[in-house]
């Protein structure tokens, strides 16, 4: 985090010039997006659909249950039904068929050519039944492969090695969209694949990719599309959104959670239908299913993380809790949560029938999958990243898993643990204003490599703090940048019940967005973190 006390003091123009330094290269445009035959395997694969599609086999596409996943399967499906040609689609169930292609997936199967959409990349067991029942399997994905490849037809993915697409950072839903280009050139297709881009914005928004080069080109485009599109699925969540123009976070904290529900309590394919849907009626029944299942996620996972919370050993570098009865589609977020509120990372585990399973989400510089791999030893599967991880144990190897991990999480540099929150500086009170928000406007979209700007508000007076909401849970605060002035500013903070200081006034960092309600706009501080 930067110290409060080196943070610069800055006016519009400084911070003008701070935020263009983040697009020193310029910015991308559509135009930009290298051909899909750069792709390795892209044009190998296109051929084989297109044959597939003039001889009349059986294609059978398998996607995946989170928002990069419907989505990847949404536009495929939407390409295929444009051609047209039946298409039989299968998005595993988290529950009953585990992640991706796998062989008990491929049981429900039957056809000549197997097509994966962010998924596939280490599906090596797939591969060998697929090849012991003569189905072709191409593989598109945009996850890191492990050593082994599967032994697939064909594999389409910007990671792998011989691979020398200039952009590897897309996600699995861009695969998709960039190999049914190429089968629109093998079949010679008049379909316009402009169409997708609002789908496009939807998946790289939700899967975190950054928001630099072609991906800020595209999710802008996307964005604008989306505000204007007869796309069922588009008017839905614009009436749902009440606004005329859509920002990535829009996407990222409002209509992506309600379509992660659907795979994490129950199917996917509600999703999907409200993706693919051919009519607002339709479009808004499955968006209306979409919303109750996540009210049902934020109540479980408001209850998980009370009793994990309560479990917490304060003496633990990372924190492993873990329980019977707590639902494995929430506990990702909800060690999230423990993050945010004890600012160590967390691991939280479901237990069912002897087995523990779940979710670590991690803080600052520590790497939480360095840490977990290094106890392979008590874990039956893992895999992630630095910041996240998935992984799986027995019951009986729990309390030996946390202690072995929390005396190697001891021997790492303090600091390492400090949120890494870069703030860009400290405005005057009078330099917010709309000048400043079109200022702010002009680097959108903002998100994963491309932040909102944090600004700081050093020791301003706390002029009155009211709650609000159906269950008062939000706060709204009054703050005077300035003793000597007479404005004051609303700082919003979401999910946090806030009292009054005892010195009656505050230092904290927050961000600006543009509020529009009622076809009045305002601007809105967003408070990230109190000092």
């Amino acid at each position: 985090m930067s110290k409060t006390s080196e943070v610069p003091r800055l006016d519009k123009e400084s911070l003008r010039q701070l935020l263009s330094r983040r697009f020193e290269q310029g910015f991308s445009r559509l135009s930009d997006i290298p051909a899909p035959s750069r792709l390795k395997d892209a044009v190998k694969a296109a051929e084989r659909i297109a044959k597939a599609v003039r001889s009349g086999e059986r294609i059978a596409l398998v996607g995946d249950y989170d928002v990069d996943g419907v989505t990847s399967t949404a536009l495929t499906t939407l390409f295929f039904r444009q051609i047209p040609y039946p298409l039989e689609v299968v998005i595993p169930n988290r529950f009953t068929d585990g992640y991706g292609v796998s062989p008990s997936v491929l049981q429900r199967i039957d056809a000549d050519l197997v097509i994966t959409v962010d998924n596939g990349i280490n599906a090596v067991e797939a591969a060998e039944v697929c090849k012991a029942r003569g189905i072709d399997l191409i593989i598109t994905d945009h996850h890191t492969p492990g050593k082994l490849l599967p032994d697939a037809y064909a594999i389409v993915n910007p990671k792998q090695e011989a691979c020398d697409y200039p952009t590897s950072e897309i996600c699995g839903a861009q695969v998709a969209w960039l190999l049914m280009a190429e089968v629109k050139r093998a079949l010679g297709s008049g379909i316009d694949m402009g169409q997708f881009l609002e789908l496009l914005a939807l998946a790289i928004v939700a899967d975190v990719m950054p928001l630099t080069g072609i991906n800020r080109a595209i999710v802008q485009a996307g964005l604008k599309q989306m505000a204007r599109s007869p796309r069922p699925a588009s008017v839905i969540i614009r009436e749902f959104l009440n606004k005329s123009a859509l920002a990535s976070e829009d996407i990222g904290f409002q209509i992506a959670p309600r379509l992660n529900s659907a795979g994490r309590l129950e199917d996917a394919s509600i999703a999907l239908k409200f993706l693919t849907a051919e009519s607002e009626g339709e479009a808004y029944a499955q968006f209306q299913l979409l919303d109750q299942l996540n009210q049902l996620r934020k109540a479980t996972e408001a209850q998980v993380s009370e009793e994990a919370a309560a479990m917490v050993d304060p003496a633990d570098r990372v924190i492993v809790v873990a329980s019977e009865g707590w639902h494995e589609g929430v506990v990702g977020i909800v060690a999230s949560r423990l993050v945010q509120q004890f600012d160590r990372p967390a691991i939280v585990l479901s237990v069912e029938n002897g087995r523990a399973k779940g979710s670590a989400r991690s803080i600052g510089n520590v790497n939480i999958f360095e840490l977990i791999s290094r106890q392979k030893g008590h874990l039956e599967k893992f895999g992630g990243h630095k910041m996240a991880a998935g992984l799986s144990l027995p019951t009986d190897a729990l309390d030996a898993f946390r202690r072995a991990l929390n005396a190697d999480a001891a021997c790492l540099d303090p600091e390492d643990f400090l949120p890494v929150e870069a703030i860009l500086g400290e405005l005057e009170s009078a330099a917010i204003d709309f000048e400043l928000l079109h200022i702010l406007d002009t680097f959108e979209p903002y998100g994963e490599g491309n932040p909102r700007p944090r600004f700081l508000a050093r020791d301003a007076e706390v002029v009155a703090i009211k709650t609000f909401g159906s269950d008062n849970s939000h706060s709204r605060v009054q703050l005077r940048f300035e003793a000597h002035e007479r404005r004051t500013h609303e700082l919003l903070a979401f999910r946090q019940v806030l009292e009054m200081p005892p010195h009656r006034h505050m230092t904290c960092s927050y961000t600006l967005n543009r509020n529009e309600f009622n076809g009045r706009v305002s601007i809105q501080m967003m408070l990230e973190r109190i000092y």
